[in-house]
């Protein structure tokens, strides 16, 4: 029988994948001289190695040709943001048309809301996931509110149905029949960030659009993660960050998709002079004009240094390809819960659902034995170069990305958290 904790396994899965050139391309952050084994992609993925040459790029054309630098080049300023444009559709499996590179998360959500959250006297409700991530719950409570209604029974959140507190198709199809006359807008996650559950997006847009609601999605771990088909979901918007999964830097420049189908509708928004047509916006007009499609929701011109980064990183995304990466994604997270299940079943307890369609590169694992006896396993592996991250009240949350992260990273994982269980005993 193949023993999953040996070196040989885990180094004949390594040299079996395609994509292990991948990892040379990102600086992987060392402890104590050697290499981590990181795995939180999921909060701030690693830096490109290419990125500091579009960042430098930049800075050189700031400091060689100041202003002139909007209009000279392939990478003037003045379109940056069509430079992205492409391989970011690729990416969401959306038409061009139909994202953007913008803002932040929360910000582009508030900002898609006022065209996507029109609440009426009988149609005033938000349907959440209960436990959603704070950004999105204060956003979607302060939507509520500004509007005059009452988030208290307005916000509608549906609670956890299965045993790791994960939510079945089951209740959040239940949740919006028996709310249907009063739904105006269901936003839900494409993963849930505490439990790393994956969603059927054109499921869950189907079911919102039949009972008379809008539907939107925060994909902030669902970019980059996994493969994405906004525009054949039929979703009507969505908004995602890249600083996670897609590697483009602390805080990054955020996204946001429109469907098609909203592309030239009069819709009410926050204008900017940034979302007007380009054919007229220095024309300096005092009506708007808005953009055809996602450009439209745009207000400020493009933070450039921001942006850059993510072009190093769309460009690897394009060389690997989604499928190929959640094919090595599968690969790692299966390897993690074998691990696991062979040797490791009286220390962890995976949260994250076992079926492969209900999940990305995140496990959840909760140590079995309460909040102390996990903070202190999660300590110890930081201590021996092994980061996770820690999620209140008792998650340490593993995302093996399939871009930088290997079978024998992952291993280390597994025998660290055994060593840690052998001298806790």
């Amino acid at each position: 029988m193949t023993d999953l904790f040996s070196d040989a396994h885990a180094a004949t899965l390594d040299a079996a994948d395609p994509l292990r050139a991948f990892r040379d391309e990102f600086l992987i952050p060392r402890h104590d001289g050697a290499p981590m084994a990181y795995f939180v992609g999921n909060s701030l993925g690693l830096q490109p190695r290419g990125a500091r040459a579009h960042v430098e790029t930049v800075l050189r054309k700031w400091e060689e040709e100041a202003v002139e630098g909007h209009f000279t080049g392939k990478a003037q300023w003045m379109g940056y943001h069509e430079l992205v444009r492409e391989p970011l559709a690729r990416l969401v499996g959306a038409k061009p048309l139909e994202v953007v590179a913008m803002n932040t998360l929360t910000a582009n959500l508030h900002l898609l809301m006022v065209s996507f959250y029109r609440p009426t006297p009988e149609r005033p409700a938000i349907l959440i996931e209960a436990g959603a991530f704070p950004s999105d719950r204060h956003a979607t409570a302060s939507q509520v509110a500004f509007h005059g209604f009452d988030p208290g029974t307005d916000l509608i959140e549906v609670q956890a149905d299965e045993p790791n507190g994960t939510i079945s198709m089951a209740a959040i199809e239940r949740a919006i029949e028996s709310h249907r006359d009063r739904l105006a807008l269901v936003l839900w996650p494409g993963v849930q960030y505490r439990t790393g559950q994956a969603f059927d997006l054109k499921a869950i847009a189907t079911l919102a659009h039949r009972a008379g609601a809008l539907c939107g999605f925060d994909l902030a771990h669902g970019v980059g993660n996994l493969e994405l088909a906004l525009h054949d979901s039929g979703v009507d918007f969505a908004a995602w960050c890249h600083y996670k999964y897609v590697n483009s830097g602390p805080g990054a420049v955020a996204g946001a998709f429109v469907h098609e189908r909203h592309a030239r509708e009069d819709l009410p928004r926050f204008a900017g002079w940034w979302g007007h047509d380009p054919a007229t916006r220095f024309r300096m007009g005092p009506d708007f004009v808005p953009a055809a499609g996602a450009d439209g929701w745009q207000l400020s011109n493009p933070p450039i240094l921001s942006m850059a980064p993510l072009r190093a990183s769309l460009d690897l995304f394009d060389r690997a390809g989604m499928p190929a990466l959640r094919a090595k994604s599968r690969s790692l997270t299966g390897y993690l819960e074998g691990l696991i299940d062979a040797r490791l079943g009286d220390v962890l307890q995976v949260v994250t659902p076992r079926e492969e369609a209900r999940r990305g590169c995140q496990l959840s694992l909760r140590v079995n034995g309460g909040r102390e006896r996990g903070r202190a396993l999660f300590e110890r592996l930081a201590d021996r170069g092994v980061l996770g991250d820690w999620r209140e009240p008792d998650v340490i949350r593993i995302s093996p990305a399939p871009l930088y992260n290997t079978h024998a990273d992952v291993l280390r994982f597994a025998r660290e958290t055994e060593r840690w269980a052998a001298d806790a005993a």
